[in-house]
């Protein structure tokens, strides 16, 4: 039955009064129950309602529609002719409404539907990918839509439902965040800009480098370096500024300057040694990687298991010590 007519049945069953005794749809499950059973006792027995109560819901569903749907006498009941036709109406709304309970349920249940994941996408391409791949061959039923953007935006006017984050908090103390990794932010260089340029020994020489500057970080047109207790805040100007951390790589591997990027974003290029890092003895504030997302009330299992499986790519690829750089880090620029 197509749902504008079960409208028109649910109106005329509401009709133009208050009901405050009993839900509608309880009416209709006794009134169904009634039918089937031809004995208020049985249906009384199986709903764990009184007789008087059963008849009480069938009398008042009665009256509200102004006609008699059962034919009572002392010793059976049956339906009248619009008993029978009200009866298939209503069997088929409820159907239409635990169909409907059922299939909100099994997302809960079963990894179903639409995940709406944000990130970056300088980690979108280096991490979430990968990530993503695997997801779909573990639940096939789930269908990704990456939304990449560098800024971050409120999740919930967003539409999503988990973003990776790089940073420690949420604008909105009502989001929840699950803590993946705290990531280093270095300096790193091409050979051939430390062949021609050099490299820095200390904060004070940066400012006669060539900076390739991420705009988007906080505070990004100074950088605070810390060593053995001391610390030196001082402001800096680009080369090159740009809104994206992946363009900014790749000047970098063309000799542009020295890069101020996160270690997840520079991290295959220091293994294979296209990048080094420099000053090395001296370190910027490291940044909180967190995955987040609205509530974990009722969450979606779609949503819990790609949650685990961040989780769980962060954890088995050690990446949080990787990125730290101990041990067995890769080449760095000697000063």
């Amino acid at each position: 039955m197509p749902f504008a007519n079960i409208y028109v049945i649910i109106t005329a069953i509401r009709g133009t009064r208050e009901f405050n005794d009993m839900d509608r749809f309880t009416e209709l499950e006794v009134f169904t129950r009634i039918a089937d059973e031809a004995s208020l006792t049985r249906v009384a027995d199986q709903l764990g309602l009184s007789v008087s109560g059963v008849s009480r819901c069938l009398n008042s569903l009665e009256n509200r529609l102004g006609v008699r749907l059962v034919q009572r006498t002392t010793r059976q009941l049956s339906l009248t002719l619009e008993g029978r036709r009200f009866a298939g109406q209503a069997r088929d709304i409820l159907g239409k409404l635990n169909a409907a309970e059922e299939s909100v349920s099994a997302v809960k249940a079963e990894p179903l539907g639409t995940l709406k994941v944000g990130a970056s996408l300088a980690f979108s391409l280096i991490h979430l990918l990968p990530i993503i791949r695997q997801f779909k061959l573990d639940y096939p039923a789930v269908t990704i839509d990456l939304q990449i953007a560098n800024r971050y935006g409120d999740i919930v006017e967003s539409g999503l439902d988990v973003a990776i984050r790089t940073r420690r908090i949420e604008a909105d103390s009502s989001h929840t965040i699950r803590k993946l990794a705290e990531v280093p932010r270095i300096l790193t260089a091409a050979p051939s800009y430390i062949a021609a340029h050099g490299a820095p020994s200390n904060p004070d020489e940066i400012e006669s480098h060539a900076l390739l500057l991420y705009t988007l970080s906080d505070d990004w047109d100074h950088l605070t370096f810390h060593r053995n207790g001391i610390t030196k805040r001082l402001p800096v100007t680009g080369e090159l500024t740009c809104n994206d951390g992946m363009a900014l790589k790749h000047a970098a591997l063309d000799g542009m300057g020295i890069l101020v990027q996160p270690a997840y974003v520079v991290q295959a290029e220091l293994n294979a040694g296209r990048l080094v890092e420099v000053m090395p003895d001296w370190r910027l504030q490291p940044l909180t990687m967190n995955v987040a997302f609205p509530s974990r009330a009722n969450m979606p299992a779609r949503t819990r298991l790609f949650i685990d499986a961040l989780v769980r790519h962060i954890r088995e690829n050690d990446l949080e010590r990787v990125w730290s750089g101990e041990p067995d880090f890769p080449a760095r620029a000697s000063a």
